[in-house]
């Protein structure tokens, strides 16, 4: 028990650090929603090519607040699904995405975090968190996520990602959607007309009440290209 007691005592930490940015995001939330992707909060993140796709790495775990911490160690499961929405700077519909979502409980006989963690590439893979620490470098950050096919993108234009985090979205139907999108085998990330799932920006990124205990709605700096990785050495 004394184990699971300094694991939980973590949380509480953790916990409290969050609830700062909790009270940001409150605060943030009274402000006029946005009107385009464009006047999203601005945020960080890395682009790089590796060789086969273009890859986003961005930070999101002040989507996890105070409550949502509590949450976890209760027992009682808890989805964190992301997606993010490719854009011309130069505006337009969204031409790609790419997304992710995690299922984690916590395992009180075992003392641990059971997450099931679903992503581009394939099927959902069953990992485990010893902490919230754990959980958060999973579910609460994208880590070289794939994102588009480099051919989708042309030399000189400028491009964002918004992105919607959702703690607990009420809409199972949005989750298998998500589901089935990113475990498409070898599925492009490129937004057809006729792809029902993405709905509007209005729609997706301005704040509802009661669409689900938490949302994060970010963008990227606008960026252009990565280059291609270097040839590998004969």
């Amino acid at each position: 028990m004394s184990t699971r007691r300094g694991r939980l005592g973590a949380a509480a930490a953790i916990a409290a650090g969050l609830a700062i940015s909790a009270w940001a995001a409150r605060a943030n939330a009274q402000a006029p929603p946005p009107k385009s992707p464009l006047a999203l909060p601005i945020r960080t993140a890395v682009l790089a090519h590796d060789g086969r796709v273009v890859t986003i790495t961005v930070p999101f775990r002040d989507a996890v607040d105070a409550e949502v911490v509590k949450k976890l160690t209760s027992g009682l499961p808890t989805v964190i699904a992301t997606r993010g929405y490719l854009f011309r700077e130069a505006g337009g519909d969204p031409l790609a995405l790419t997304a992710k979502s995690c299922r984690i409980a916590y395992d009180l006989w075992d003392e641990v975090f059971r997450i099931q963690l679903t992503q581009p590439g394939g099927t959902a893979s069953s990992l485990v968190a010893v902490n919230v620490e754990g959980v958060l470098r999973i579910c609460a950050e994208a880590r070289a996520l794939p994102l588009v096919e480099p051919g989708v993108l042309r030399d000189g234009e400028r491009y964002f990602v918004a992105t919607l985090v959702e703690v607990n979205p009420l809409s199972a139907e949005m989750l298998e959607r998500i589901r089935r999108w990113v475990t498409r085998p070898n599925g492009s990330a490129a937004i057809g007309p006729g792809d029902s799932l993405f709905g509007s920006f209005v729609g997706l990124f301005v704040t509802r009440v009661g669409d689900a205990d938490r949302r994060l709605a970010f963008r990227t700096q606008s960026f252009t290209p990565p280059p291609p990785p270097p040839p590998k050495s004969p």
